[in-house]
């Protein structure tokens, strides 16, 4: 799902996603952005087991930021969205916003979170920094 230069991943709280409190754990929206970051590189048609196994590389976040707003609960519908923001030889920073969207088309969507990740790609033997190869950069 992309919308342009944004990519759209939906994703469904569950039970597990949740604390004591009933709303989504604040660490479980940074799960939701890795996933959705895994997704958008799926979509580009690269896969990390391949990307290790073909190019040496993996994807490592180098930095993240979070700022908190709503909460989520169990059972919403929440769409994370990824866009790059920077593109570097050896490192791409994504903003990613999990929304949670409503059906009533009354009601305005609402931003629960949003973060700015920064993601390093490493040789996947030292762990040092290493190049995009360049079919990825250059469809990033």
């Amino acid at each position: 799902m992309q919308n342009e230069n944004v990519f759209l991943w939906p994703v469904r709280v569950y039970y597990e996603d949740t604390d004591a409190g009933g709303v989504v754990y604040h660490t479980n929206y940074i799960k939701f952005m890795e996933r959705a970051r895994t997704e958008w590189l799926r979509n580009l048609g690269f896969e990390q087991d391949e990307l290790i196994a073909r190019e040496g590389v993996i994807f490592a976040v180098h930095s993240a930021q979070a700022d908190f707003f709503l909460p989520a609960k169990f059972n919403d519908e929440l769409t994370v969205s990824s866009r790059v923001i920077k593109k570097g030889k050896a490192s791409i920073t994504i903003e990613q916003e999990v929304i949670k969207r409503y059906q009533d088309t009354n009601i305005k969507d609402e931003l629960l979170c949003k973060g700015i990740i920064k993601v390093a790609t490493l040789d996947s033997k030292s762990f040092k920094p290493k190049a995009m190869p360049d079919i990825l950069y250059n469809q990033i």
